[in-house]
């Protein structure tokens, strides 16, 4: 609605600014302002009146939908707007408008229906009787008074609150003090901890190497004595003495392969499974396969076959290596399978870069609660044929961790009944490595050992680094073809490896690539890929398209 005029104040004199001051007051009280609102309206028309009185000066206090207005109409020549009274009222009220002879101040009020209350409001002021300056000033002292009380209340309620304050911050950093020091000493038992580890794995170490010699050279030696007594050129035989002869050689074999076993387990627990790639023929790696293992699967009845394709004859792996796991895998699969095949096929995966080599057999299968712990050490699957087929429960778990060594999977697949397929998965290039060295800058060892798998025949070298400042060094000391970073490192993190990098004129011409869990909050311009699934053809894609290769 449009501002209904409430009353109309002259503004002659002095006298008049305090009957403006009450009448405003009264006004915002009618209105419903709180009482420390009416006192800065009242406060506010005291300096702007004093600012305007004179002969032909007004003062017309009106009521708005959501506002109370005053306008001061003066007949003053020099402009108010730098004076003190109208900068004053500037603080007291919601809005101060200057203009040709008159100025308008406005108090926002809570919107309400007016219609039926402007002529109460109109009959209260009214009737206000007039006061006398002694009488105003009286007012405004108790309006003072009042505010000083206030003043002092919320004084005290402070200082309350900041002894409250500072209990807390006392109470807050005694138990942080407390924390802190647990925090030490947890670090410093985690130390010893880890001292002790490294000294037990040390000495397993020793353990290891010396149960190598110790027990690998007496069965040597009774393995050769047995060959001795039942060869050609000893001494006659009864046929007790050979069979308990036979039974002993056996034995022995079958400690010696028990302890092979135990012995190449700890040395990929060990972390020593160094793989010396090379390019090599998988047809003739098959073939030597069949040759070897084919009179076990005579005499089992069990037909042998294998067929290599020709995109998949040619591999860039660790021989020793590969012939262990398929040997194994062909073992495995012969030794479980009472009739029918075993067949060992491979073809090239184009599209993940990948040979992938396929062990199936006809046997006995796995059933699904027992084929995800295949994998772990000495784990055998419960049953009356694992009794006839005796085993370590090592020849998987070995072959898995060779598999991870050259930086491929190994996974099963069973059906009860029907028979067993192992899935073996590994780089394949067709020619040597692109890459001479790549760095991978990540806090979280269990990525670093993956990308090392992942980048296995890929990359001749591959260099880790714990955190960004660690990398700065490596590189500074070697720059890799390709830099891997993580966002989340202590010390330095990827962002300022990132700008460290770009504000280096070597280390700026090194590609990088932002692997992370946080994808959405890596930098732009830079080629990204999420760590969550990560697939091998996939990192490979994204550091030749960091490189500026094939996107």
């Amino acid at each position: 609605m449009k501002a209904a005029e409430l009353i109309r104040v002259r503004l002659d004199a002095g006298q008049d600014v305090f009957v403006l001051r009450r009448l405003g007051r009264a006004a915002a009280e009618l209105a419903g302002l709180e009482p420390q609102d009416q006192i800065r309206v009242a406060t506010a028309l005291s300096e702007v009146g004093r600012e305007v009185y004179g002969p032909g000066a007004a003062a017309v206090i009106a009521l708005g939908d959501d506002e109370l207005l005053i306008t001061l109409n003066h007949e003053k020549r020099s402009g108010l707007g730098g004076s003190e009274g109208v900068r004053l009222a500037g603080r007291l009220v919601d809005q101060v408008e200057l203009g040709d002879g008159h100025v308008t101040l406005a108090k926002r009020l809570r919107p309400r229906p007016w219609h039926g209350l402007i002529a109460d409001i109109r009959d209260g002021l009214a009737r206000l009787a007039p006061v006398s300056v002694l009488d105003e000033l009286r007012e405004q002292n108790r309006e003072l008074a009042a505010t000083l009380d206030d003043v002092l209340r919320l004084n005290a309620e402070l200082q309350e609150t900041n002894t409250g304050v500072l209990a807390m911050y006392n109470q807050l950093s005694a138990e942080l003090e407390e924390t802190n020091r647990g925090v030490v000493a947890l670090y410093a038992e985690l130390d010893e901890k880890s001292s002790q580890l490294r000294e037990a794995t040390e000495a397993r170490n020793r353990f290891w190497a010396t149960v190598s010699h110790e027990l690998r050279t007496p069965l040597h030696s009774v393995i050769g004595l047995v060959r001795l007594l039942t060869g050609p050129g000893g001494d006659p035989l009864t046929e007790e003495q050979a069979h308990q002869i036979e039974l002993i050689g056996n034995a022995t074999e079958t400690l010696l392969a028990l302890v092979s076993e135990l012995l190449d387990m700890a040395k990929a627990e060990s972390g020593r499974l160094d793989p010396h790639p090379a390019r090599i023929s998988l047809t003739e790696v098959a073939e030597h396969l069949h040759v070897t293992m084919r009179p076990t699967s005579e005499r089992g009845g069990v037909e042998l076959r294998h067929h290599v394709a020709p995109e998949a004859a040619t591999l860039h792996v660790d021989e020793g290596m590969l012939v262990t796991i398929l040997r194994n895998l062909l073992s495995n699969a012969l030794k479980f399978t009472g009739s029918g095949e075993v067949r060992l096929e491979a073809r090239a995966d184009d599209d993940r870069g990948e040979v992938v080599i396929t062990v199936a057999d006809t046997g006995i299968g796995i059933p699904p609660e027992h084929l995800k712990r295949v994998f772990e050490d000495f784990y055998q699957v419960p049953g009356s044929f694992q009794v006839e087929a005796r085993g370590t429960g090592l020849g998987l778990p070995y072959a898995h961790r060779l598999a991870e060594a050259l930086g491929g999977t190994l996974e099963l697949s069973s059906t009860p009944g029907e028979g067993t397929t192992a899935t073996l998965r590994l780089p394949h290039h067709g020619g040597p490595p692109e890459l001479e060295r790549v760095l991978v800058a990540d806090d979280d060892e269990v990525f670093r050992a993956a990308a090392r798998r992942m980048l296995h025949g890929f990359a001749v070298h591959v260099d880790e680094a714990a955190d960004g400042a660690a990398a700065l060094e490596a590189m500074a000391a070697e720059p890799p073809d390709v830099i891997l970073i993580d966002l989340l490192m202590p010390r330095v993190d990827g962002h300022a490896l990132l700008h460290r990098m770009a504000e280096d004129d070597r280390l700026s011409r090194i590609p990088a690539v932002v692997v992370t869990v946080e994808p959405q909050h890596a930098p732009e311009g830079r080629t990204v890929l999420s760590k969550h699934g990560l697939r091998r053809d996939q990192l490979i894609q994204a550091i030749r398209q960091a490189r500026g290769g094939e996107a």
